[in-house]
């Protein structure tokens, strides 16, 4: 049976055998939280690769806890946080649900997932922070080498911080990803910092050049391009142009195929259809 501590667990919230802990089951089996005033569950959204539509990965999102739809964003909550203690609580119970969520609903061949670390948490990571997670995942005995770790746009001057967290999750065994908003970002990131993978803002891909030498040099590299916010038929027919072009796999998320929901969906869908 798969994951029999994640169900052992949940088989204890549903009972309300841990009344204090932070985290329960609603009437749709869905783990939630609380945050101050607020509480929060997950929503999903998959990646899909271009070829044949096949779900490769799952991004998770905090948001609001509702009975009736899928919530609302809560990055800004954050931002409200008082100070990088908290913002860090957060950012834990946030990984904890989204496992949770994630992992009961999927079976031991799932894609792999992706949890976003907000920019609020890079100034507040210490040498702790990966370990934290770890242990959280290893009491649920979840498969830490299955969640990719996406770390958020930072400014050249905040590159030796991006290496800093980096670094930190590296060494507690976790694959890693950063963020960019435009191809000649993403180009300075592969040489500098050497991810697993990068997520490129698919609105800003003017320059055809960029963006096919982006995509030769990660091949040679073996670091994977996303492109998000995938969001209607004209960005959709441009990157489709580039990988028949380059003949390079392209990988992609967005609202043109798939709104976050908490519940997953099939993991094969026709990308083309769909568009």
């Amino acid at each position: 049976m798969a994951y029999q501590a994640l169900n052992a667990y949940l088989a204890r919230l549903s009972m309300g055998a841990t009344t204090a802990s932070p985290v329960w089951l609603d009437e749709q089996g869905r783990a939630a939280g609380r945050f101050f005033n607020t509480s929060l569950t997950s929503a999903f959204q998959p990646v899909r690769s271009f070829d044949d539509g096949q779900v490769i990965a799952c991004e998770a999102f905090a948001r609001s806890h509702s009975a009736v739809d899928d919530g609302l964003h809560l990055w800004k909550l954050l931002d409200q946080a008082a100070s990088d203690d908290e913002s860090v609580e957060l950012d834990r119970l946030c990984r904890m649900l989204h496992a949770i969520n994630y992992y009961r609903q999927v079976g031991e061949d799932a894609p792999e997932l992706h949890l976003s670390v907000h920019a609020r948490l890079l100034a507040a990571v210490n040498n702790n922070h990966g370990v934290a997670y770890r242990r959280i995942l290893a009491a649920l005995e979840l498969p830490h080498e299955r969640i990719v770790l996406q770390l958020p746009v930072v400014t050249p001057n905040q590159r030796w911080l991006l290496n800093y967290v980096l670094d930190n999750y590296r060494r507690n065994g976790f694959r890693l990803g950063v963020s960019a908003n435009s191809p000649l970002e993403a180009l300075g990131l592969l040489d500098k910092v050497r991810p697993d993978l990068i997520k490129v803002d698919a609105r800003e891909l003017a320059d055809p050049d960029s963006v096919a030498l982006l995509l030769l040099r990660a091949a040679e590299q073996g670091v994977r391009i996303f492109f998000k916010r995938v969001e209607n038929r004209e960005v959709f027919e441009r990157l489709q142009q580039y990988g028949q072009a380059l003949a390079q796999p392209i990988h992609a998320q967005g609202y043109l195929w798939d709104v976050p929901a908490a519940h997953l969906p099939e993991p094969f869908l026709a990308l083309r259809d769909a568009a």
